[in-house]
């Protein structure tokens, strides 16, 4: 399509600011919604143990459960039956307002205080899903009654409905597993989610709408969202600006579900990184749970994880995640002001190994290699955007950057022709290393916070407590066992009260100090109350 075919005139103003998305409600009321794509790769798990986290937390949550195949979720809450929907909200006009207090009879209380269940209707339109002014207009009310915080499972698929729940969300969570179905799903929610949001903001100017609509007729289905911002901006300014701006704000939280091998731990950086690449869009890898069948057997249970078996290695990793989404939800209304960067144009070498150009040889040589790993022929990370003709030209960039970089002369006209002025710069960030600082950094503020609350002058201290008080500064016992001379082995049977892997209590007090000391702790106060503790749980353990 030529821009001669365009519509010439007819178009509202379009402002690419107007279209900004409302602001989010305040911190007291917060919606959270979960998708994927993919059936049975955890986003149902995700979401029920972030509802149990918050409520445990004592918030007042409400977890939707809006799976277009029929709701479930309360078989693993341990609620009976969900309870239907009230006649007023299946029947009445979608326009129309109903007091919100009449939608409290569809909440079904479960065995976790402070958390109730909404399960959405399944109708037969839109194949299954809930029409969109019904979904709309149920979830308004939902935010006018609950007070704290709303979690919504989407469900499966990339339909309409599951898109428009994800972006009526302050925060979005995609949750895919280390396989490539679920990870080429992972990346075609995220495109239909763009698309969406597009068309959500032209649907005020039916025109330019009709204009987007032919437009992507014209190009593969979901086809990649930094391809469709080039194209828009080739025939159209205003629309391509606004498709920037739209991609600019897009910033999905990631988790890596069922991680079972060292490697599995990578996928999140490096989808990461060929996200930023060939979508366009910002993922940001909050954390990975770990394969764990105390899972399978909380749902057995009928019990939810963060109850049945909290100290689980899936626990521990969702409850981490959980605490990064709360640490990163205040910087939200920061990325939807967000103005459209430039579309990125071809990588230099240096940009393309991730490298500073004062990179060694041997920092060159390990770029090297990482990135043809991230890029690897039949390698999770390129499931999807990548043919294999686009991986041979990808590793032939790679090859041409390392043979420019590691031959002396050829390296120094390089810098000559791209940097006149060849002045070393700073390496060009990490798109994983940069979401990823940033989400544990608001994570330790927020540990240091709550940690701060627990510490005084009488504070009686637990293993426990010392392994949050380590956690919320950021350091590893790897760190402190290095400096102190403390046995890492102990360390960490310090900070889980294993006694049994302890020598006698006497050389405990010691480590102890020099465990305090090092995160500049008051060693007498610490070293006292941990043995009285030590003493007192060793009587009742009979050791």
């Amino acid at each position: 399509m030529s821009t001669r075919e365009l519509p010439a005139e007819g178009f509202l103003p379009l402002d690419p600011r107007e279209a900004r998305r409302e602001e989010l409600p305040p911190s007291t009321r917060r919606v959270f919604a979960v998708g994927g794509g993919k059936g049975g790769i955890g986003k149902s798990f995700v979401a029920q143990s972030l509802a149990v986290y918050l409520a445990q937390l004592g918030k007042r949550v409400v977890l939707v459960d809006a799976d277009p195949t029929g709701a479930n979720l309360h078989l693993s809450l341990g609620v009976e039956a969900p309870k239907p929907l009230p006649e007023f909200a299946r029947t009445r006009d979608p326009a129309s307002t109903a007091p919100p207090k009449q939608l409290e009879s569809a909440l079904s209380e479960t065995n976790v205080p402070g958390l109730r269940l909404f399960c959405a209707p399944v109708e037969s339109s839109e194949g299954g899903s809930l029409k969109t002014a019904k979904k709309t207009r149920l979830l308004a009310m939902l935010r006018a009654l609950v007070d704290d915080d709303i979690v919504i499972d989407v469900g499966p698929g990339t339909s309409a409905s599951a898109c428009d729940l994800f972006l009526a969300a302050d925060l979005g969570v995609v949750v895919t597993v280390p396989e490539p179905a679920a990870v080429e799903t992972a990346y075609r929610f995220i495109r239909a989610v763009f698309v969406r949001d597009l068309r959500r903001a032209l649907h005020p100017d039916r025109l330019r709408l009709r204009t987007l609509d032919r437009l992507l007729g014209d190009l593969p289905r979901l086809p990649l969202p930094i391809d469709l911002c080039r194209h828009f901006a080739r025939l159209d300014a205003p629309l391509g600006e606004l498709a920037g701006q739209t991609l600019a704000r897009m910033r999905p939280r990631l988790v890596i579900n069922q991680v079972r091998v060292k490697s599995d731990l990578e996928l999140g950086p490096w989808m990461t990184q060929v996200a930023e690449r060939r979508l366009g869009v910002t993922l940001d890898p909050i954390g990975h749970v770990e394969h764990d069948d105390a899972v399978w057997l909380a749902n057995r249970h009928r019990s939810p994880l963060l109850v049945d078996n909290p100290s689980s290695k899936a626990g521990r990793c969702v409850e981490r995640v959980a605490r990064r989404l709360l640490a990163v939800l205040p910087h939200r209304l920061r990325e939807l002001g967000l103005e459209a960067p430039p579309l990125p144009g071809e990588a230099t070498h240096y940009e393309r190994l991730l490298i500073p150009r004062g990179a060694s040889e041997e920092e060159v040589r390990r770029a090297v290699k990482r990135q043809r790993e991230v890029y690897a022929h039949g390698g999770l990370p390129t499931v999807s955007l990548y043919t294999r003709e686009d991986l041979d030209r990808e590793h032939a960039g790679l090859s041409e950057a390392e043979d420019v970089l590691l031959d002396p002369a050829r390296r120094r006209a390089y810098d000559v022709s791209v940097f006149p002025n060849h002045e070393g710069g700073p390496a060009p960030p990490s798109p994983a290393d940069r979401v990823v600082s940033e989400a544990q950094a608001a994570e330790l503020r927020e540990l240091q916070v709550s940690v701060s609350r627990e510490l005084g002058p009488d504070t009686e201290w637990s293993g426990a407590l010392l392994k949050r008080v380590r956690e919320s500064r950021g350091i590893t016992l790897e760190e402190i066992a290095q400096k102190t001379k403390v046995p890492h082995t102990h360390l960490a049977a310090i900070e889980t009260e294993t006694f049994s892997e302890l020598p006698s209590l006497v050389y405990v007090r010691g480590f102890v100090a020099e465990y305090a000391k090092f995160l500049r702790l008051d060693p007498t106060q610490v070293a006292r109350t941990y043995l009285r503790r030590a003493r007192d749980l060793l009587e009742i353990r009979g050791g």
